[in-house]
């Protein structure tokens, strides 16, 4: 419990076994709830997490979304945090980041990587891409959204059930947030992390899951479900 609120911690994963280790063992002792969803690791990333008391859920079909979806079912904290499994997002910021939450007295918080204070952790090529998605969300919903790529957010569970979220792929993070924006009931806002660099193998393309995440922008802009 963190100021009478239970919390949920999500960590979707994927050969993550080096990263998970790291992140779990700096997780702030009031989160109620560490669920991590392995979906499809054929490492031991399940049996770390397990081992630092997690509990784990298996998401055989693959994708983003998809894990992040399967683990929302099972939730159960009144605030829902989320972050990777590859320690590029700080663990110990979570409870820097509930503060902020509540004193802005928002409902949804995301955690903006920018500006990116090590060099290491984002190339410019990634910077770019994120740069170039997060003007065109700002420009489609005509709300200034500094990181619309981040996969570290602060939120009440109670809005999920408003959200129409179907991306299964990397276009989730932008999805949710959209769905946050488009919302009057739902004050969002925004603060700056510590970004780090990942540990641990890879699985971003740039290109496919840019264009991806680009199209899905606008098609979700100019569809009905999207107004």
């Amino acid at each position: 419990m963190y100021k009478s609120q239970s919390i949920t911690v999500i960590i979707p994963c994927l050969n993550e076994e080096q990263g998970i280790e790291r992140v779990l063992s700096r997780m702030p002792e009031f989160v109620d709830q560490v669920i991590v969803v392995d979906n499809g690791s054929t490492d031991r990333t399940s049996d770390v997490a397990r081992g630092f008391g997690a509990e784990v859920i298996r998401e055989p079909v693959r994708g983003y979304g998809r894990s992040y979806k399967r683990g929302f079912a099972s939730a159960t904290g009144d605030l829902i945090v989320t972050l990777d499994g590859d320690h590029s997002y700080p663990p110990d910021a979570i409870s820097y980041l509930l503060e902020a939450f509540l004193h802005l007295d928002v409902d949804f918080l995301n955690a903006s990587r920018f500006p990116v204070r090590d060099r290491r952790a984002m190339s410019f090529k990634h910077k770019f891409g994120n740069w170039v998605l997060s003007l065109a969300m700002s420009m489609l919903y005509f709300r200034w959204v500094r990181d619309s790529q981040s996969g570290m957010w602060v939120f009440r569970r109670s809005i999920l059930k408003d959200m129409h979220l179907e991306s299964d792929g990397m276009s989730f993070s932008e999805e949710i947030k959209i769905e946050a924006l488009k919302s009057a009931r739902v004050r969002f806002t925004e603060i700056s992390i510590m970004y780090s660099s990942r540990l641990g193998e890879i699985k971003l393309n740039p290109w496919r899951d840019g264009f991806n995440n680009l199209f899905f922008l606008v098609k979700k802009r100019f569809t009905r479900s999207g107004r």
